[in-house]
């Protein structure tokens, strides 16, 4: 008995419920997922087992890394342009429109007042150098982290002070900069771990 040939037809399938689910979880992972600024350093924090979650916003963020340099910033341009343009008045600089506005766009900056001029004509890829970036002072002598962290302040009374250090931060640093904070009557800060592993319940 001769075999029945069944036609061959193309297959096709509609597309569209894949393309549908597939571009909507791309729009909610574009949506939820939080932008990571910038830093002039890597900093690989210390773990612990604390969950309390830093605010985004109102946070002055003093940043030190592993060599014992410290940085300093605060959110939003607005405020970062108030800040660098009391520090000028305060120290004697007279900065330009394009090194204030070059000011606003830094997350952190770590550099001595002085040098703030030079730091802000320099070009991207040179001020991401990390020779270029000298720290801010914490000596006795000239302890310019209290006047960025009073400066700060004046223009934002709702601020908080979030320390983010490198885990192989000499505590030396560490403790120059909470003395700092403590004569300026600056007592409540936070530190910025990572959740140690398997710490989540």
């Amino acid at each position: 008995m001769p075999k029945v040939k069944v036609a061959r037809k193309s297959t096709w399938v509609d597309m569209t419920a894949m393309c549908d689910v597939a571009f909507l979880l791309l729009t909610f992972f574009i949506l939820t997922s939080n932008i990571v600024k910038k830093e002039p350093v890597l900093v690989y924090t210390p773990s612990s087992i604390s969950e309390i979650k830093i605010p985004e916003t109102n946070i002055m963020t003093i940043l030190v890394d592993k060599s014992g340099k410290v940085f300093f910033g605060i959110d939003g341009q607005d405020r970062r342009e108030q800040l660098i343009n009391k520090m000028a008045q305060k120290y004697g600089i007279i900065l330009s429109e394009a090194e204030i506005k070059q000011y606003t766009l830094l997350d952190v900056s770590g550099n001595p007042i002085g040098a703030m001029k030079d730091y802000l004509n320099l070009k991207l890829e040179e001020r991401e150098n990390p020779d270029n970036n000298l720290g801010i002072p914490v000596d006795s002598t000239d302890n310019q982290l209290k006047t960025w962290v009073k400066t700060a302040r004046e223009i934002n009374r709702d601020s908080r002070i979030a320390i983010k250090a490198d885990q192989n931060t000499p505590y030396s640093v560490i403790k120059k900069i909470m003395k700092s904070l403590q004569q300026i009557d600056e007592n409540r800060y936070n530190l910025i771990t990572r959740l140690e592993e398997g710490a989540e319940s």
